[in-house]
């Protein structure tokens, strides 16, 4: 890439740690461009990320949405299973399933969004956070989809300690009913 990749830096990297990708068309291959531009800003651990393309904007807030969804029932699926195993503790069929829900949306979300740098990033939504932004004067979009980078140590460790826990009460009472 001659001269290109420094034409792409300009374009990602902000000095304040803020990547924007810009809706800007330079040919048929500008949607792949975007992409590349998100892979390069999300690799930075850029703080915030702002993408101006609606069709990247959109794909981007969906997966994360997704990965949200799945931690969240994950996390509730696994606390109800402990909640039942002590509510009714002599019978195992309502707690059992939705141990198991809970341990696959774990295994799920670890293989799906582990290696992912988007786990890292959340969508912000709240208007009032958005209006702060010194540089959403700047755009050119009129809905931009805004990334901030969020620590997600304590969120995976909730989820697999939820789940570890559902499903060890399940198998301690499966080899408890077998004796």
């Amino acid at each position: 890439m001659d001269g290109g990749g420094d034409r792409l830096e300009e374009r990602v990297l902000h000095p304040s740690n803020i990547a924007i990708i810009r809706e800007v068309y330079d040919g048929p291959d500008s949607q792949d461009m975007f992409v590349v531009e998100l892979e390069k800003a999300l690799e930075s651990r850029c703080s915030i990320i702002v993408i101006e393309p609606s069709q990247l904007g959109d794909e981007t807030a969906r997966w994360i949405t997704a990965g949200n969804y799945l931690h969240k029932m994950a996390v509730i699926s696994g606390f109800s299973s402990v909640v039942t195993g002590f509510v009714w503790p002599h019978n195992f069929v309502p707690q059992a399933p939705l141990a198991i829900f809970s341990v696959l949306c774990t295994g799920l979300y670890t293989a799906s969004w582990q290696f992912d740098h988007c786990v890292k990033y959340q969508v912000e939504r709240d208007p009032g956070k958005l209006a702060r932004l010194p540089i959403l004067s700047a755009l050119t979009a009129t809905s931009p989809v805004v990334l901030v980078r969020k620590d997600d140590t304590r969120r995976k460790i909730l989820h697999c300690t939820v789940s570890v826990a559902a499903a060890a009460l399940c198998v301690y009472k499966l080899y408890g009913s077998v004796k």
